[in-house]
């Protein structure tokens, strides 16, 4: 699974979860490392930023 801002790998637990978080827009569901997650800290950046 790759991240939907910057392209990179999203890295997951031991228990298959992701380290990020999903954001859901008009266009579905998208996912968000958490660097990106980290850089950006609210929803209205994140979705601007999306590809």
């Amino acid at each position: 699974m790759k991240c939907d801002i910057c392209g990179k790998s999203v890295s997951r637990t031991f228990l298959d979860k992701i380290k990020g978080t999903y954001i859901r827009d008009a266009r579905g569901r998208h996912t968000v490392c958490f660097e990106c997650q980290s850089k950006l800290k609210d929803r209205e950046s994140i979705v601007q930023q999306l590809k």
